[in-house]
């Protein structure tokens, strides 16, 4: 996950270890997730889910390796 130079080892200093803490902003990314190889072949709103599920198992897993 990286637009305009974010990444989720960057965020996770945001949250505490249960991931509680931090807002992120991830409008861009969400609304265009259709769009992305990795959601081709799902609709809009499948995609964005997908997206949105994928982003926070992300920026939970920087969380647990910051601990």
């Amino acid at each position: 996950m990286e637009l305009n130079g974010g990444k989720a080892e960057d965020i996770a200093l945001a949250f505490d270890e249960n991931g509680i803490g931090g807002i992120v902003n991830s409008s861009r990314s969400l609304m265009a997730a259709y769009k992305s190889e990795l959601w081709k072949d799902k609709n809009y709103q499948e995609a964005t889910r997908c997206e949105a599920i994928r982003m926070r198992d992300e920026i939970m897993e920087a969380i647990l390796k910051k601990i």
